[in-house]
């Protein structure tokens, strides 16, 4: 790998860490990126006593939908396809009624999952007495003394999947950058050290 590439990589696990709550470690072992999650934050026993409970009202929003889609509309579909595959006989090789079982349950498994995790969010609106400083719902933009810059928005931790450009409320960054108004730098610490960051840009629509 070069040199180039490999830097590149360094930058990718370095930001993984500063934005991803549950990322204990990064490293970068025989040109592939290894990530250490923390065993307590990934519990299902116990991860929502590790989690933030805010919520953006857009993020609660696709919460209740998503639920409303598994329930009401994928879960009768997916029934019916197992008990269609159920009524043609030997189950252990029909491969409609074993696929489509092991998708039952993990509807079933999501769905418990949202209706214990929806009543213990609370959502967070925009107040006006928020506009200049970087709180829960902000946008941010961030550059470093190398002239890198990040645009991203401060979320809960329900929010962060498939939004590369949404961190968490309980990481690094989101942390650090509490409180902080445009032009203030802050610094976050890394397991290579502390990073210095100023803020260039902060807004509350998207």
């Amino acid at each position: 790998m070069n040199k180039i590439v490999t830097e590149r990589y360094k930058c990718r696990l370095m930001w993984l860490y500063l934005t991803r709550p549950q990322v204990k470690q990064v490293r970068l072992v025989s040109d592939r990126i290894r990530i250490t999650l923390d065993t307590c934050s990934c519990s299902a026993k116990v991860s929502n006593k590790m989690k933030t409970n805010l919520i953006t009202p857009e993020g609660y929003r696709k919460l209740q939908q998503e639920h409303d889609h598994l329930w009401f509309e994928k879960r009768p579909e997916v029934t019916k396809i197992v008990n269609w595959a159920a009524s043609l006989g030997d189950r252990s090789e029909n491969a409609d009624y074993t696929f489509n079982k092991r998708l039952l349950r993990q509807i079933d498994r999501r769905v418990r999952y949202l209706r214990k995790r929806m009543p213990d969010l609370k959502i967070v609106e925009y107040s006006p007495q928020q506009q200049g400083k970087v709180y829960f719902g902000a946008w941010v933009e961030i550059e470093n003394d190398d002239g890198e810059v990040k645009r991203f928005r401060i979320v809960g931790p329900d929010e962060i999947y498939e939004r590369n450009d949404y961190i968490s409320i309980d990481s690094p960054m989101a942390r650090a950058l509490l409180g902080k108004a445009v032009d203030e730098e802050y610094s976050v610490k890394t397991p290579q050290g502390e990073m210095l960051w100023y803020v260039n840009k902060i807004d509350y629509t998207a």
